[in-house]
């Protein structure tokens, strides 16, 4: 089939820069959504008809497979779908979308396109609210004759509440033929698609009609409070989806994907985590409540306290992280490795059983077996120009306070004394310690304030 997207409203009710179809919703632009879509239906040809917003829509969402056709000015529906129709293979029938409609389901479209056949297909829903949507009005067999948009209709006509939702399939080569004859004569003084309906009936080409499996599937964003409202129903979805699949949710209303979020058997979240990008969680996985993991793995049996950011790293099975722990891009954490609170790891690899169990900061560094990092610890990994790399060997103790500036090495077995400043490589099996002798001085006085 042909797929045509309109995505070239403005938007003014969103007052803001970004166009319409850039907003996001479930980490992702409304009119990527529709795009995956059309895809997932396997459409021959895709055209996204845009507008305001211009070179800045066509760059975020560009692929090899969309046919970008620019609507200036834009002149109503009928004459967004009109500028497609020399880029679509007339032979196929053609699914007209909505790119700020981002949730409705495949299935759907599936059922509309069955029902079209060689006709015309029409999605239509009913609202007990229908004002501002397009009325579906029928004659006394229930056959549809014509579809009147809400500022043309009527008191009588406004009463019905069958509305047009906007998905179409039909005949391209009927287009071809309907769309050049559209008019505008109507309160908003643009070619409506809607009038195609009349002219199939005066060809005597049927026109029947389908239903969405759920209403939210059809609602459009044109507001921030709308926006915000579909993006609960989209959370509610995923909620769903992953309680189905056996993830035991503490509160569905309370979680947030905005990606992919895969998980295994047996998976725990608490409340109000956030999950961004792609997040693989493995069987047994424990979440605590306020997380942020964004592009992450984790492994089996790991247990992530709360409040915990981890963001492109892989975490290894049975770790136990945080609580206020944070992982940052690079990092890579093997087995049983414990990184609790107030440590925060970049860019760096920590073996088995390796711990940093409070206030530490591991960055640049590559971390041995058996490891423990005592409270305070830090690699100097930046000179002010460059970054340089901390090795830790296996089996090694770093006292609390502990200062590793990089380049260097801490040899297997070695023992670094608490408040240390390594700047020099430390030898294996050793005890290394700089400290300052400590001193007291006899017969020393405060300085008091004078009253």
């Amino acid at each position: 089939m042909n797929v045509v997207i309109l995505a070239a409203g403005q938007g003014k009710r969103m007052r803001s820069e970004l166009p319409k179809v850039l907003h996001r919703l479930g980490g992702r632009p409304l009119l990527a959504h529709v795009l995956e879509t059309a895809r997932e239906l396997k459409a021959g040809k895709i055209c996204v008809v845009y507008g305001h917003g211009g070179e800045i829509v066509r760059e975020a969402l560009d692929g090899p497979d969309v046919i970008w056709v620019r609507q200036e000015p834009q002149l109503g529906t009928g004459h967004a779908v009109l500028q497609t129709l020399t880029f679509l293979d007339p032979d196929a029938p053609t699914l007209v979308l909505y790119g700020d409609v981002p949730l409705i389901g495949t299935p759907t479209l599936t059922r509309l396109l069955d029902a079209a056949g060689d006709g015309l297909g029409v999605l239509t829903a009913v609202f007990d609210d229908p004002s501002g949507y397009g009325r579906i009005l029928r004659d006394a067999d229930g056959r549809v004759q014509r579809i009147v948009e809400h500022r043309d209709a009527s008191e009588d006509e406004r009463a019905v509440c069958e509305i047009n939702t906007g998905f179409m399939a039909a005949p391209t080569a009927a287009l071809k033929r309907w769309l050049p004859s559209l008019g505008n004569d109507n309160a908003q003084g643009e070619y409506y698609l809607t009038d195609i309906v009349r002219l199939a009936i005066g060809e005597g080409l049927p026109v029947a009609t389908t239903q969405p499996e759920a209403n939210w599937e059809v609602l459009g964003v044109n507001s921030k409070v709308q926006l915000a409202e579909l993006e609960r129903v989209h959370q509610r979805n995923n909620a769903l989806l992953l309680m189905e699949s056996g993830v035991t949710l503490a509160d569905p209303g309370r979680i947030d994907v905005r990606g992919e979020l895969d998980c295994g058997r047996d998976v725990t979240i608490d409340v109000n985590c956030v999950f961004e990008g792609r997040v693989a969680l493995g069987d047994g996985v424990e979440v605590g409540a306020n997380c942020v993991l964004k592009n992450a793995v984790v492994g089996a049996g790991s247990r992530i306290a709360p409040f915990s950011h981890i963001e492109s790293a892989e975490v290894g099975p049975r770790c136990a992280i945080g609580p206020y722990a944070r992982l940052r891009p690079g990092t890579k954490l093997g087995e049983d490795v414990h990184i609790g609170n107030f440590v925060e790891v970049k860019n760096s690899t920590v073996a088995e059983r390796s711990k940093a169990n409070h206030l530490a900061y591991v960055g640049d560094a590559s971390v041995g077996k058996d490891v423990n990092i005592g409270a305070g610890t830090i690699t100097c990994n930046y000179d002010g120009a460059s970054k340089h790399r901390t090795v830790i060997e296996d089996d090694v103790f770093i006292g609390s306070d502990t200062q590793l500036v990089a380049p260097v090495t801490v040899g297997r077995g070695a023992t670094l004394g608490a408040g240390t400043t390594l700047t020099q490589d430390a030898p294996s099996d050793k005890l290394t310690i700089t400290r300052v002798k400590q001193l007291t001085v006899p017969g020393w006085k405060r300085p008091q304030k004078k009253k």
